[in-house]
Formats: structure tokens, sequence, C-alpha cells
């Protein structure tokens, strides 16, 4: 698994392959700046795999939204416990499944909103964003005592044009 460190290096290993699939992973530090750096390197990968143009750029904008908010919560909640965070994207299937793992064992739920909070809807926002898309989102422990909150939406097909 490669590090990203700066917008030059984010470039990912490749895990699996197919045509226009595969499934990469991107390692992080528990910090701030690897929020848009993983955001980028997430885009960069969709759009290299045809995920261009009008017809991807719902799914697109709505994964970004995703890592972003999966990455910023991984590295304002867990840093402590996970000095390093792991984004994998993976596009097979028709589907595309976006990933984010730390090693802090708290199982996060997606809370109501609430007017006087300023933050913590980052989960409901992605169990939102993710349902209405027709996907299908989780959260799950993972080997190592952390956990590992995913979501996977439906790639676009032709005759939904």
């Amino acid at each position: 698994m490669e590090q990203i460190s700066g917008a030059a290096e984010a470039e990912p290993r490749r895990v699996a392959a197919g045509p226009a699939e595969g499934v990469w992973q991107f390692a992080v530090p528990a910090a701030e700046a690897s929020v848009p750096l993983t955001r980028h390197a997430v885009r960069d990968r969709l759009l290299a795999q045809g995920m261009a143009g009008v017809r991807y750029q719902e799914l697109v904008d709505d994964v970004l939204l995703i890592v972003s908010e999966l990455v910023s919560n991984a590295v304002t909640h867990a840093a402590e416990l996970s000095p390093e965070v792991t984004t994998e994207l993976a596009v097979r299937g028709g589907w595309v499944r976006v990933s984010v793992e730390d090693g802090d064992p708290y199982r996060p739920k997606a809370l109501e909103t609430d007017t006087g909070r300023t933050g913590g809807r980052g989960l409901l926002l992605v169990k939102s964003v993710t349902l209405q898309a027709g996907g299908v989102c989780d959260v799950e422990r993972t080997g190592e005592g952390g956990k590992v909150i995913w979501a996977s939406l439906p790639i676009p097909r032709e005759d939904m044009e």
C-alpha cells in the first residue's frame, strides 16, 4: 500500500484489475491535510476508470462527498488510536464501493440532526447520500480491532440516460 504524502505522490497501488474495473488503496496519515489528498486521488482514479462526463457526474460527486466525510471523521475522531487511515476504492460489477478503515474500535452511529450542533452530521449525510443514490452503507469491525465504514453506489447504466 502506498502512502499519500503529497499531490504529486498520490498514485495508488493497483490491487486487482479488469476492464474499467479494479481495487485501489490509499494510505494516509491521520491528519487534516489527508482529506483533500484522498479526495483528489479518488477523483483522479474514477476519471481514469472512464467515469468522466455528464452521465457519471452525480455518482462521482456522491463518492467524493462520502470520501471527504469518512476520511474527515477518521482524522478527527480516530487519530489518537490510528495514526494511519486507509481508503479503498473498488469499481466492479456495476458498483463503486468506497471504504475507510482506521484503528479505533469505536463504532459510530449516524446521529439525528440536532439544530443546536454545528457538527456531527457526517455519517448521517453519508447514509442519506448513499440511500438516495440507491446504494448501501455500513460499519464493520476489522480483524485488527479497528473499524471500516463503507458505502456502495450503483454505476449508472447506459439505458438510464
